[in-house]
């Protein structure tokens, strides 16, 4: 009960407070300006609050952004919060089974709907509409069977487009930013976040639905979770062997 006790310590709702910017955010704010940038950090840190920022720098000056994601779930959902944050009038979105608001200056897409409008520019000569692009999830690049359109939509994006890319798991940042810098001869800055905000806690819950902490108090693997392992559930092993 008391190793329960612990790994439930101090879960809730913090108290409200104002929000300020990590040093990490505002570094890659203000290189983003000037040169391509790399963001590593976890998940829940704020990568998302830089490319929000400047969206809305590029959209008070007139120009156009576009947010790229892997997944139609993501897309789906970075195109609620960013209608709701600069107007649904200001936003568009495009993957395999959506298109709305085509012609609008921020355009919420899968990478490769933006990887395919770079084809197209590419065949029949015009200019991709957009000054700046964010491609989230960017460790996606190391993808066995979709890595290639990532290369492919950060070579064949022209110099004069911004990119800001977004990854919590990307090994290897130095050369992958080194890489990037080489294939579009441009400068690349990679901004590396801090420690983990949020800690995470890891537990088994049980069958019998029991909350055991996947670490004992040594910061050992818990032995308690051992019996588990060796009983079935529910007859769930025995159908499976039919």
């Amino acid at each position: 009960m008391q190793a329960v006790e612990r790994l439930l310590e101090g879960i809730g709702v913090p108290e409200p407070q104002p929000f300020m910017p990590d040093p990490f955010q505002l570094e890659a704010l203000a290189a983003i300006e000037h040169e391509d940038v790399l963001v590593t950090a976890p998940t829940g840190s704020g990568k998302t609050w830089i490319a929000r920022e400047e969206i809305r720098r590029i959209l008070a000056s007139g120009r156009r952004a576009w947010y790229t994601t892997p997944l139609k779930a993501l897309t789906n959902s970075k195109y609620t919060e960013f209608s709701d944050e600069f107007g649904a009038e200001n936003v568009g979105i495009l993957t395999g089974d959506r298109k709305e608001n085509s012609n609008a200056p921020l355009i919420v897409g899968t990478t490769e709907i933006y990887r395919n409008q770079l084809f197209d520019a590419m065949r029949e000569g015009f200019d991709v509409r957009a000054d700046f692009v964010i491609l989230d999830e960017a460790h996606y690049l190391g993808d066995e069977s979709r890595g290639h359109v990532w290369e492919e939509a950060i070579i064949l994006s022209p110099p004069r487009i911004r990119l800001l890319l977004l990854s919590a798991t990307v090994g290897g940042a130095d050369e992958f930013a080194a890489w990037i810098a080489e294939v579009r001869g441009s400068k690349m800055r990679v901004v590396t976040a801090g420690p983990r905000p949020v800690e995470l806690r890891a537990a088994y819950l049980s069958p019998e639905l029991n909350l055991y902490p996947l670490l004992d108090e040594a910061g050992k693997f818990n032995r308690e979770i051992d019996k588990f392992s060796k009983k079935p559930s529910n007859g769930f092993r025995r159908r499976r062997q039919y």
